[in-house]
C-alpha cells in the first residue's frame, strides 16, 4: 500500500483521529486534580575515611585506599539513611522537640538520599517549610550526635561524617511523571484513534474509488467525482 492510501484513510477517518484525542485532553482536564503543594528542604554529608598515619618515609597507597573506601562508605551510609532504625532515631529528637504529627514511616518516605562520589545528598519533602526544615534540622542533630552508632553497624573505622551544607529550604521540584502524564495520554489516544480508523477502513467493504473496483479485477469504464457543495454555483 502507497503513502498516498494511507494517508487518504487517515483523511477518510480523520474525525475519529482529532475526536479522540480531544475527548481525552476534555476528561484529563476535568478529573484533574491540583496536585498538593509540596516542601523541601536539602543538606549535603561528606562521608570519609581518614587514612592511616604512613609508618615510614616511603610512598604508600592509604590515601588511594581511603577514597575508595569512602565512595563505598558512602553508598552503605545512603542505605542507613533510609532504615527505620535511623528514622526511629530522628522520630525520638522530634518528638523530644514536642512534634507529635509524625511516625517513622512518614519519616522514611520523606528522607531520600542521593549519593554523589563521596558526598551524600539528603533531600526532606514534606507539606509544609516548617515540616521539611523540622525533619532535616533533626537529621543533621542525629547524624552528628550518633554518627560513631551507625558507622559502627557499618563495620568502618576511622571514618567520619561531615555537614558540608547544613538544612535549607529548597523549591519544589515537579516530578518527571506529572509533566509527561498528559502528553503520554494524547499520544496514546492518537495512537488508538489511528488504529481504530485503519481498523474501521479495513471492515468497510464499501468501494469508494476506481482504483478498489480495478484492485477487484473490474473494469472501470468511467468515474463520477464526488459533488462538493461549496463549490456547486447555483
Amino acid at each position: 500500500m502507497e503513502l498516498r492510501q494511507y494517508w487518504r484513510i487517515v483523511r477518510r477517518w480523520l474525525w475519529i483521529v482529532i475526536l479522540l484525542p480531544l475527548v481525552v485532553l476534555a476528561g484529563s482536564l476535568a478529573l484533574r486534580r491540583p496536585a498538593a503543594p509540596l516542601h523541601q528542604a536539602t543538606m549535603r554529608l561528606s562521608v570519609g575515611v581518614i587514612p592511616e598515619d604512613s609508618g615510614g618515609k616511603y610512598y604508600t597507597y592509604d590515601s588511594y585506599y581511603a577514597w575508595t573506601a569512602s565512595e563505598y562508605l558512602a553508598d552503605d551510609f545512603s542505605e542507613i539513611v533510609r532504615s527505620r532504625l535511623f528514622a526511629e532515631d530522628v522520630l525520638a529528637r522530634l518528638k523530644a522537640q514536642g512534634r507529635s504529627d509524625l511516625d517513622v514511616g512518614a519519616i522514611q518516605g520523606a528522607t531520600s538520599p542521593k549519593k554523589t562520589h563521596r558526598i551524600l545528598s539528603v533531600t526532606i519533602t514534606a507539606s509544609s517549610d516548617e515540616q521539611a526544615m523540622a525533619i532535616a534540622s533533626a537529621i543533621a542533630e542525629v547524624l552528628q550526635e550518633n554518627a560513631g552508632k551507625y558507622l559502627a553497624q557499618l563495620s568502618a573505622r576511622r571514618a567520619a561524617i561531615a555537614i558540608i551544607d547544613p538544612p535549607a529550604l529548597v523549591p519544589a521540584s515537579v516530578g518527571l511523571r506529572q509533566q509527561l502524564d498528559l502528553p503520554l495520554r494524547l499520544v496514546l489516544a492518537l495512537a488508538v484513534g489511528l488504529g481504530l480508523a485503519f481498523l474501521l477502513d479495513y471492515l468497510d467493504d464499501s468501494l469508494r474509488d476506481a482504483a478498489e473496483a480495478e484492485a477487484l479485477g473490474w473494469r472501470v469504464l468511467g468515474e463520477i467525482p464526488a459533488s462538493r457543495r461549496w463549490r456547486q454555483r447555483i
